[in-house]
């Protein structure tokens, strides 16, 4: 079976900009670079949306690592995975353990 993929807004906002900035920041192919594991992984989600942990039980919000640097979070419902947003790891953790 696969998943339908859904992203919510603010999914699209901080990937557009995560890509502005790495494009800005490293140039045209490393952000091709990242867009491509980006698609390579959402190809996996769909197929296998519970492949990544979980981070946060009582959310059930899971957590695919792209890079060392910025993580995707996403949830799934029945037949859907809902991409919440993309995450700078640098930041202050989304979600205290």
């Amino acid at each position: 079976m696969i998943f339908e993929l859904k992203f919510t807004p603010e999914a699209e906002e901080t990937y557009d900009s995560l890509t502005s900035q790495l494009q800005e920041r490293w140039g045209d192919q490393f952000a091709i670079k990242f867009e491509t594991k980006v698609l390579k992984a959402l190809e996996a989600i769909s197929v296998s949306p519970y492949l990544y942990p979980i981070i946060e039980e009582s959310t059930e919000v899971r957590r695919c690592v792209l890079h060392k640097n910025c993580s995707m979070l996403y949830k799934v419902f029945d037949d859907v995975v809902l991409i919440v947003c993309f995450w700078d790891n640098r930041q202050d953790p989304l979600f205290s353990h």
